[in-house]
């Protein structure tokens, strides 16, 4: 799986299950609290008024942690 900002929220979940936490850790705390999250990454993190710089950073640790995993 490779993880862009165009990625939907469902298959980041569901591919990478630990993006949870670290979404979580980033604010985006509706992932956990039964209030489904639909979309991309991108737009579900303008929603929260993340810069497009931030959204990058996301990405590139976001793929440091799945290299991790791997």
């Amino acid at each position: 799986m490779i993880i862009h900002k165009e990625i939907l929220i469902e298959d980041l979940i569901s591919e990478f299950p630990t993006s949870v936490s670290y979404l979580m850790g980033k604010g985006m705390k509706c992932i956990a609290c039964g209030e489904p999250i639909w979309g991309t990454l991108e737009s579900a993190t303008n929603e929260k008024g993340f810069s497009a710089l931030q959204i990058q950073n996301f990405v590139n640790e976001l793929r440091a942690l799945a290299q991790q995993k791997n």
